[in-house]
């Protein structure tokens, strides 16, 4: 039994682990299906969607069917309710009561012929109560606005494509972000392995000072030097540490899966070449701006369809009685018909509608020739710090090979007791302050070219 349960529970680890060896191109793969942001932004561009068919919806005008249950002793209502069922009759209009009183004034009596013409009739204007019901179909459609529904659909339109841009927009930020996690987490781990190094030589030459000690060649004070120093390699190691957990959080985060280890990527990431017209093809803010001048445009016309006169068409078909849906087609009806309204005067305000309408269209097409300037500015500010981050980067890993170099050659003369503990440990200060130098120039460079693909909707692509 106990081992049945053991069993189990090793099957399970698993379960509760994270992903281990996560390559980057599958990081990318999950980022589309996993994220909480991207999953947001695709809600909003299928609610954008469905505005654009709500809108065109209108050209095919709307259908409803009423139905009307009522009750009236109302003169008015319930000669109405009769008139509408077919079933008004002269004695509804007091017919009866006028021919008993013309065959009483036939027989002499005055008072009946005066009755005749002076005496309402009572069942015209005190009837019985009577139940109503209406069962009624309308259509209406618009034949002519102006062409302000096919501006707004164009509108709307082009609403749910900016809609699409935004979402690539942010998938692009994620996908920089997911990148910038990865290069991070290698690089510290770079910087990890190279502290290890160092703590081992280290350590080997904290061995070589207390056999030498021994034998008199060095004093207390050297070994202490080199366990200060340790101890500062060591807290520096935490350090390093605690940022590479923190990064794997950040990643755990943007794939909202928990990542517990990542495979190896090529630190040394290549710069995409661009050119003028690459900028305004793939730029999603460029994209953008050109919609939003097509949106402005379509404005306009939408303000002009106010002093277009709109055109529209109704039909109607239903049937009333006393009892619900009784003899529907026997007292049917229909009505049909059309309607054209034109506004002559609202005291200037579709006018100033109009003008602010046009004024916007500048404004956008002003803020389209910024953008396109501005992300080339931003291109080519971008291009010139990872050429210049370059030539650091090279400068920086010589100067690394150089100050290895030296620290080995004074540890080979600290053993001949040719240099002090100090110089050594002064030559191994210089060692790792280049090799921080170095890592750090490596990132800032990494950075550089993800912003640039981030800018150039290269859409993951390497």
């Amino acid at each position: 039994m106990w081992r049945t349960v053991a069993m189990m529970m090793v099957g399970m680890l698993p379960l509760f682990g994270g992903l281990k060896n996560l390559s980057l191109p599958q990081a990318l793969n999950m980022l589309d299906r996993k994220n909480l942001e991207i999953k947001v932004s695709r809600f909003e561009e299928t609610m954008k969607k469905y505005d654009e068919i709500a809108v065109e919806g209108k050209n095919w005008g709307s259908a409803t069917i009423t139905l009307q249950a009522l009750r009236s002793n109302d003169a008015g209502n319930v000669f109405g309710f009769k008139l509408q069922s077919r079933e008004a009759t002269f004695g509804d209009f007091g017919a009866q009561e006028f021919m008993n009183n013309f065959g009483a004034c036939q027989g002499g009596n005055m008072q009946a012929c005066a009755d005749m013409y002076t005496k309402p009739p009572q069942n015209l204007n005190y009837p019985a109560p009577r139940n109503h019901f209406l069962t009624k179909l309308t259509y209406q459609v618009p034949i002519y606005t102006g062409g302000k529904l096919s501006a707004y659909k164009e509108i709307t339109h082009k609403l749910y494509e900016m809609s699409r841009l935004d979402t690539r927009k942010l998938r692009n930020e994620k996908i920089f972000q997911v990148k910038k996690a990865f290069y991070d987490i290698a690089l510290v781990e770079r910087y990890v392995y190279n502290l290890r190094k160092i703590r081992h030589n280290m350590v080997r030459l904290k061995q070589t000072i207390l056999a030498m000690k021994k034998e008199g060649y060095t004093k207390k004070t050297d070994v202490l030097e080199v366990e200060a120093r340790l101890a500062k390699v060591d807290s520096m190691l935490n350090q390093a540490k605690l940022n590479e957990s923190l990064a794997y959080q950040f990643l755990s985060f943007l794939l909202d899966t928990e990542v517990d280890s990542i495979r190896n990527v090529d630190l040394h990431v290549r710069a995409p070449r661009v050119s003028k017209r690459d900028i305004e093809r793939l730029s999603l803010d460029i994209q953008k701006a050109k919609m939003g001048l097509e949106v402005a445009r379509n404005a306009i016309q939408t303000e002009k369809a106010n002093f277009l006169p709109t055109v529209g068409a109704f039909a109607e078909y239903g049937s009333a009685d006393n009892t619900l849906w009784n003899d529907f087609a026997q007292k049917d009806f229909y009505t049909v018909g059309m309607q054209v309204q034109l506004n002559i005067f609202n005291g200037g305000s579709d006018k100033a509608k109009l003008e602010k309408a046009r004024v916007r269209h500048m404004k956008v097409a002003s803020q389209l020739e910024l953008a396109k300037k501005g992300i080339a500015l931003q291109v080519r500010k971008l291009q010139t710090a990872i050429k210049s981050m370059e030539f650091d980067e090279r400068s920086a890993r010589k100067q690394l090979r150089l100050a290895r170099e030296v620290y080995r050659t004074y540890e080979a003369k600290y053993k001949e007791g040719l240099a002090s503990i100090t110089d050594l440990l002064i030559k191994q200060s210089m060692e790792l302050e280049v090799l921080l130098k170095y890592l750090k120039i490596a990132n800032e460079r990494d950075t550089k070219i993800f912003q640039l693909e981030k800018i150039l909707d290269r859409g993951g692509r390497p």
